[in-house]
């Protein structure tokens, strides 16, 4: 293949029309003394070497779904939450039934993530899950309870939301002894498991949205900011202007030794 008569921004058309470039212009690119494409080749290779690592890391975490998937299971459900630790707000869990074999490059714990890679996630999870349940537990619950009771509660409402009732759960460092389901817990499950990971995104920008939801009904704490966590920025808008009405209060007397409505 010859491409001295072609210029560099018609080679790198080429590039940018398929995922992966014919092993003939790469050759014939290895060849061409010009400066400009030398740089796109080398540019061309970190890109395919992060979207290598990409699917690697991709595989790497259908490892357990590829085992139960052989052991018969056909409905594996990932389950995760988001908010146990904020301040103020909900607990959401999320459950979500992938298909078998489905590969989705670039799922990841949702904590590694950027909101704009999440939101993207979010859309590609919505459309190719074959359920996704979603479970909500609001700040009073967690205060007559506790987090992680109420997390498991979260979760519960998640799995029996799904329209497809699952017949495995793959969850994140927890158990649901209520839920009479076979059970796969791992520790770092959101950065092992696919589905764990789908629902550790789901949770979250369900969980996000609502806090934005939140921040325009009580502009003064600024909840679209930190979503409810205990930055410093939050608890001085506690300090000055008390506690919202979805505070949680039990979390705060941990905080504040003399907390005021």
């Amino acid at each position: 293949m010859q491409i001295h008569n072609i210029t560099i921004s018609e080679i790198q058309a080429l590039l940018r029309k398929q995922k992966k470039a014919p092993n003939e212009l790469l050759a014939a690119m290895k060849k061409d003394s010009r400066i400009g494409v030398q740089r796109l080749l080398e540019k061309y290779d970190r890109e395919q070497k992060s979207l290598q690592k990409l699917r690697d890391k991709a595989e790497q975490m259908l490892i357990n779904e590829r085992r139960l998937w052989d052991q018969g299971y056909l409905y594996l459900a990932g389950l995760d939450e988001a908010g146990r630790g904020p301040l103020a707000g909900p607990v959401v869990s999320a459950c979500v039934i992938l298909p078998k074999g489905l590969v989705i490059e670039g799922v990841d714990d949702s904590k590694k993530l950027t909101a704009s890679k999440r939101e993207d996630l979010f859309d590609q999870i919505s459309k190719k899950a074959i359920a996704i349940g979603v479970g909500i537990i609001d700040h009073c619950r967690i205060d007559n309870v506790n987090i992680l009771y109420a997390t498991k509660e979260a979760m519960i409402q998640a799995v029996n939301a799904c329209k497809q009732q699952p017949d495995y759960l793959l969850l994140d460092a927890i158990h649901l002894k209520d839920m009479p389901l076979p059970q796969l817990s791992i520790i770092g499950g959101d950065a092992k498991s696919q589905s764990i990971a789908a629902a550790s995104i789901i949770a979250k920008v369900t969980r996000d949205r609502m806090m934005e939801g939140f921040a325009r009904l009580y502009p003064e704490y600024g909840f679209d900011k930190h979503k409810g966590y205990g930055t410093a920025e939050h608890i001085e808008a506690i300090r000055k202007f008390g506690i919202s009405p979805i505070h949680r209060k039990s979390f705060l007397i941990k905080i504040f030794s003399n907390v005021q409505r």
